[in-house]
């Protein structure tokens, strides 16, 4: 019997959604009784019943291509914009799944989308998910699809500004994305020779990294390259105390005015960019005497081609589902372990985000090496 399986990528891109979808798509066609679709943008294609059939020439070539053809979104089944008005789509969603008689839906994305995942498992349908994310904090797999392309962009990207750093002996603040996880800052830092890397899981003080900036000083080496999750924190945010909050907004309002200047002098500093990071620029330039300059990496981070370690990943983990579709096991996120793949139950995955843990050997190498993590 003939099993219909409809497939949707969610969330933000990610480089390797379009080898998942030629893996899963090949694997089908050569087990000769599956039929995929593809539903366009995510949740919000679903909804409005917008596909295409993935078979033959729609999966040629796109092992090497970024994004995802079949688009995404952001919008959740519960929380669906439609005509001016946030309403519960899922039913809707429900339609559109049995009038296709689907035996399956594959969901590929990250934190967000396994939530919503589970929410459309518990209302009966048969899911199977599929981690992607350039952060790296799906919980439960080892690695996720897209984070192996973004740290080696990122990782290239800061090689390019030693040269400038050096060249005109300044602190170059470099942010990367990540969310509210370390690993991208953390494995693009450490492969780029950074000498400071600041992550969510560590807050730092300002004081010990202008003092690691400034040792290096006095061994002669009159720049530094500072690499910056998005999500970091300082000590004193971290903490969030009134006292702590009162203290920065006061020498915050003194600098105010030099601070905008700052922005608006700083061409390559985009919208996304985390005003935390401005304030450490502005506040190292003053500790150590240094000229600083902001780097926002951005969504250059997600784009382009992937790796090759991230279209085996993709594709290891699309066949993979094709495995687990054929065994009839749903409810479950298709996780990488080790060499091979694990099936996950959703609830377990939703329940947890990964994070860098203190203890890691990533953290201890970085320590080993002289690497300030402002701490």
């Amino acid at each position: 019997m003939v099993k219909h399986i409809g497939i949707l990528t969610a969330g933000g891109d990610s480089p390797g959604l379009n080898a998942a979808i030629r893996g899963l798509g090949k694997g089908a066609t050569l087990a000769g009784n599956i039929q995929i679709i593809g539903f366009r943008d995510g949740f919000r294609g679903f909804m409005e019943n917008r596909f295409i059939r993935l078979q033959g020439e729609t999966l040629a070539n796109i092992l090497t291509l970024g994004g995802t053809i079949l688009g995404t979104s952001r919008d959740k089944p519960h929380k669906m914009p439609v005509g001016g008005k946030v309403m519960d789509m899922t039913d809707v969603l429900l339609d559109n799944y049995r009038r296709h008689h689907l035996d399956a839906l594959v969901c590929i994305g990250g934190g967000g989308t396994h939530k919503n995942a589970l929410r459309l498992s518990q209302k009966g349908m048969n899911i199977i998910t599929l981690p992607k994310t350039i952060d790296n904090d799906v919980a439960m797999t080892d690695v996720t699809i897209g984070f192996d392309t973004a740290m080696e962009i990122a990782t290239t990207a800061i090689d390019r500004l030693h040269s400038t750093a050096h060249s005109h002996h300044r602190i170059i603040v470099v942010e990367v994305m990540g969310h509210n996880a370390g690993w991208l800052a953390l494995g693009a830092g450490i492969a780029s020779g950074a000498d400071v890397i600041l992550i969510p899981e560590i807050p730092f003080s300002v004081a010990k990294v202008a003092s690691a900036i400034q040792q290096r000083m006095h061994r002669g080496k009159n720049f530094s390259i500072v690499v910056v999750a998005e999500g970091a924190l300082s000590d004193e945010d971290a903490a969030g105390s009134e006292k702590s909050a009162a203290k920065t907004a006061a020498k915050e309002g003194k600098k105010k005015e030099k601070l905008k200047k700052i922005c608006n002098s700083l061409a390559q500093y985009s919208v996304h960019g985390n005003i935390n990071t401005l304030r450490l620029s502005s506040q190292l330039e003053e500790l150590t005497g240094l000229e600083s300059r902001i780097t926002i990496l951005g969504h250059l981070q997600r784009g382009g081609t992937p790796s090759a370690a991230d279209r085996v990943l993709a594709t290891r983990l699309g066949t993979a589902c094709i495995r687990a579709i054929e065994a009839k096991q749903f409810g479950v996120m298709v996780a990488a372990r080790g060499e091979s793949t694990e099936l996950v139950p959703l609830a377990q995955v939703v329940e947890l985000r990964r994070t860098v843990p203190l203890d890691h050997p990533w953290v201890a190498s970085a320590r080993m090496i002289g690497t300030c993590l402002g701490d």
